[in-house]
């Protein structure tokens, strides 16, 4: 049996959806509770209080980390981690950041993912680690203005970064979970390509069969808009990779396609997948 956290996430529904698709059992844990597969067995549950992941890890072979946002809001990774171990859990895979590497700088990245990263690693489980770049469902906040004015509304348009499928990280989590070979592991995971917002924003139109008016924002007109939703220094390392990416956030990674045997999903098939939520 397998437990995935952050289930109603956008990595987590669709883990659960391929874990039960291969007929595994599945405990999904959230907070709240969503659409889940036919058969799958839902536990709310709250990270920040390790005790009430317990009963969801009880008959556990493997668990999928992923913290939520709780990272650095009373998230004890060692915590769970040791609840885990004492559930008979013998597997973790995390979600965590390819800015780990590529922003050490960063309070959330270089600092709070990374003390995660290294609790896995010192669990004592056998433990896989995911660090994606940019995920391609970012796009979902352009959906309000998509939806009301057919324009999307970003900084840097022609600055591009090979952004992923949440879909695909899903798939190499799963085969993480179920695989004794990928213990040890550490997958940096990206889409094919480089796409730039403009070229979402073409995407987005040509999948919805209406055109979508790009409009270029100011560095200081999206950091006043980011602010509102996220914390400051969040803030700045995000329009730091938008803006100026470094090479390593610029390179296409092999490891989707090494654990998958097939190619990384490009934008444009994230968005077909996923138009509704623009129309």
């Amino acid at each position: 049996m397998y437990v995935v956290t952050g289930a109603t996430g956008n990595v987590g529904r669709p883990l659960v959806q391929a874990l039960a698709d291969a007929g595994e059992r599945v405990t999904a844990v959230s907070r709240s509770k969503a659409h889940l597969p036919e058969g799958t067995d839902h536990m709310r549950a709250d990270l920040t209080e390790p005790e009430t992941l317990r009963p969801a890890l009880d008959g556990a072979e493997a668990l999928f980390l992923h913290d939520g946002g709780a990272g650095g809001h009373g998230f004890d990774p060692r915590a769970v981690l040791d609840v885990a171990e004492a559930a008979g859990v013998r597997r973790v895979v995390l979600l965590s950041s390819q800015g780990v590497v590529t922003r050490p700088e960063s309070p959330s990245h270089g600092g709070v993912m990374r003390a995660i990263e290294d609790a896995v690693r010192e669990s004592g489980l056998a433990w896989t680690i995911l660090r994606p770049g940019g995920f391609a469902s970012n796009a979902y906040a352009w959906a309000e203005s998509v939806r009301a004015e057919r324009t999307v509304a970003a900084p840097f348009g022609d600055v591009a970064i090979p952004v992923v499928d949440p879909a695909d990280i899903a798939e190499v989590a799963a085969m993480a979970l179920r695989k004794d070979e990928h213990a040890g592991q550490v997958y940096e995971l990206t889409g094919p390509a480089a796409v730039t917002p403009r070229r979402q924003a073409e995407a987005i139109g040509a999948a919805l069969g209406e055109p979508v008016r790009f409009l270029e924002l100011t560095r200081a007109d999206a950091h006043a808009r980011m602010t509102t939703f996220m914390p400051e220094p969040v803030v700045e390392t995000t329009l730091a990779v938008l803006g100026e990416p470094n090479a390593a956030e610029l390179r296409l990674s092999p490891d989707v396609e090494r654990v998958l045997g097939r190619a990384p999903r490009p934008f444009t098939e994230w968005v077909r997948r996923n138009v509704e939520a623009f129309r």
